[in-house]
């Protein structure tokens, strides 16, 4: 039995939200318009934030380089991509009192929007804060119905969402392969993020399977996990470029964006 994962390269990374806007087209996920994105009720299945690092280094200018001898501010700025973790020990589904979301048994959280009573525990227990509460019906107008993926189901007002590893795709490519009269190669399931990825910045495939790349590059040296200390043991693995695990994977609030 697969137990699918996500590595995703820190060194490759951008910051070009490609990944998010994939995400958003392949799921149907809402656009809430200005006034709720003030209020913090923007959907983001996949985020990319962008986290200030190190030591702040102030240059006293001058007139000639056009800063007319005002002190200049230098930060290190880096780019942490945010999808669900898909946790191994996912604290969300110890809390649903209607088992809306459930860790299947191939390692995806997944989310029934049917069942899910809207109570938001599931939100308050994840640490990595990948969850969002629905808090307006979806309205598609004129020809951006269109747009909409017909092999996702649109979420309703009152309800939980959040990434699925674009399970759907799972489905897809199981019954082409039964329709080919094979086994489900490495390749065939593959979410929209990383599709998208110009970079190749992320690999995804099954972790328990030591001819998966993604398998391999989980053992790499430079693998981390965010959070580490709370045991939830994420299926999404980050590799540091630089002095980034040191600083990350310790003190980065994935709930906090910068820039």
């Amino acid at each position: 039995m697969p137990r699918w994962g996500m590595v995703i390269d820190l060194d490759r990374c951008t910051g070009c939200q490609a990944c998010t806007i994939a995400c958003r087209m392949e799921n149907n996920v809402p656009f809430c318009g200005d006034k709720n994105a003030w209020k913090g009720r923007a959907i983001f299945w996949n985020k990319v934030i962008a986290v200030q690092m190190g030591e702040r280094e102030q240059h006293q200018g001058s007139g000639e380089n056009g800063h007319d001898g005002q002190p200049v501010t230098r930060k290190r700025v880096r780019f942490l991509p945010l999808p669900c973790m898909h946790c191994d020990r996912p604290p969300c589904t110890m809390v649903c009192p209607v088992r809306a979301t459930t860790r299947n048994v191939e390692g995806i959280v997944m989310q029934v929007p049917s069942r899910c009573i809207g109570c938001r525990l599931c939100q308050a227990a994840c640490p990595y804060s990948r969850r969002y509460f629905n808090w307006q019906e979806v309205n598609y107008p004129g020809s951006l119905k269109q747009a909409v993926n017909p092999d996702v189901s649109i979420r309703t007002l009152g309800v939980i969402e959040k990434c699925t590893f674009c399970v759907h795709r799972l489905q897809q490519a199981r019954e082409q392969a039964r329709a080919e009269k094979r086994e489900l190669r490495e390749g065939d399931y593959v979410p929209a993020c990383v599709e998208a990825c110009p970079a190749k910045a992320r690999t995804f495939g099954d972790l328990d399977n030591p001819e998966h790349a993604v398998a391999k590059l989980a053992r790499n040296p430079r693998a981390f996990r965010l959070l580490p200390e709370l045991g939830t043991h994420p299926k999404v693995i980050y590799l540091q470029e630089g002095g980034w695990q040191s600083a990350s994977s310790h003190a980065v609030n994935p709930g906090e964006s910068h820039g």
